[in-house]
């Protein structure tokens, strides 16, 4: 556990979070663009370590939590058809559409199976060439390399029974669409350390410039966040808006140029969905044309996506920074973990599922005293 301890050690916590309040002279409005990071400011209590007046926003940083109701829809569609086998991660199965989960579909009979990487359905595909086998590819630039690595070999293999439902999106864009919200407060950000290890933060560069917000790449251990957090007031006091790397261990400019070469290969840039923000322009990841016969959508041109319609879920205004779980009356009670009302709750990762487990009794939080 060395290499865990060592960034988590509560002496030089302590320290940084002193340092912290000796640079913000005043109150300052940061996010956070990782719901590990997210996870892990809740769990360790890093936002109340923090003088008063410097506030943490928790972003959309959660894959699974902005995957927009009418994907999830297309996901049973394609699920519950008799010749596929669907393949999903685990966290997928319990995301709410319009028309159920996946794990309600598969209850109904769709053969819907859990793997752990793209790979392993794949290696399905090759066990039941009698069977269309369909992956439902989701996630940041983190992991899209692992999608586009899987449609190499299925395209080197001629693995014709194999297609993906792609709905990968990109951070800088909803970064972007964020910072041109006229209701958005926020005025530096922590980005997402693993995004950055795969795609490097030079892509972020123009958003500091443009809307004069620093961003420091950052780690998910407390002494990252809270280093990470330093840097960023420091920037602010100081008038500057940069890009920092705090996560130097792990991160590059350029980032990794293989994983980069992979995924300019298999994916051309699209407008994308999220939930809660709407559609966001050059936002997502598209299966490029040479490789359009591994897309689920044109080989079952039938499976139509549905309308986000009205909901008592307020996840759309906690994933663009505006509200905290402990805003919404359904949190705890009606919504929970084991019946979610909506995808913040669901995904370990989302901020709803973060506060439930270590915030969720009245006496957690400040803000759950005032409102019971």
């Amino acid at each position: 556990m060395k290499h865990v301890d060592e960034y988590r050690e509560p002496a030089a916590a302590r320290r940084y979070a002193e340092a912290i309040r000796r640079v913000a002279t005043q109150g300052w409005t940061l996010m956070e663009i990782c719901g590990g990071q997210t996870h892990s400011i809740v769990r360790h209590g890093i936002d109340r370590m923090l003088p008063e007046g410097v506030t943490l926003l928790h972003g959309p940083g959660c894959p699974v939590c902005v995957t927009p109701a009418g994907v999830v829809d297309a996901a049973i569609a394609v699920a519950s058809r008799p010749d596929v086998i669907f393949c999903s991660f685990g966290d997928m199965m319990r995301v709410p559409g319009e028309a159920g989960t996946l794990l309600t579909a598969r209850a109904a009979g769709a053969d819907v199976r859990m793997v752990y990487s793209p790979l392993d359905a794949l290696a399905i595909a090759r066990q039941n060439p009698e069977r269309e086998v369909v992956f439902f590819a989701i996630g940041f630039e983190t992991t899209a390399p692992a999608t586009a690595m899987a449609v190499l070999q299925a395209d080197r293999e001629d693995v014709r029974n194999f297609s993906m439902l792609v709905s990968h999106v990109l951070v800088p864009p909803a970064m972007d669409a964020l910072l041109s919200d006229p209701e958005s407060e926020v005025e530096g950000f922590l980005a997402a350390g693993h995004v950055c290890t795969v795609m490097g933060y030079a892509e972020y560069e123009p958003l500091a410039r443009r809307y004069r917000v620093p961003i420091v790449v950052t780690g998910f251990e407390p002494l990252d966040l809270l280093q990470g957090i330093y840097l960023c007031i420091r920037q602010l006091e100081a008038g500057r808006c940069e890009v920092e790397n705090q996560y130097s261990r792990s991160v590059r400019r350029n980032g990794n140029d293989k994983a980069r070469e992979a995924l300019a290969k298999v994916f051309t840039v699209a407008d994308q969905a999220w939930r809660g923000l709407g559609e966001i322009a050059s936002s997502g990841l598209a299966l490029a044309p040479a490789y359009a016969r591994f897309d689920a959508l044109k080989r079952f041109p039938a499976v139509s996506t549905l309308r986000e319609t009205a909901s008592e879920c307020i996840s759309g205004d906690i994933l663009r920074g505006l509200r905290k779980p402990a805003d919404c009356h359904a949190f705890g009670t009606r919504c929970t973990p084991e019946h979610p009302l909506g995808a913040t709750m669901v995904s370990s990762e989302g901020t709803c599922a973060a506060y439930y487990r270590y915030r969720r009794l009245p006496t957690d939080d400040a803000a759950m005293r005032k409102r019971a």
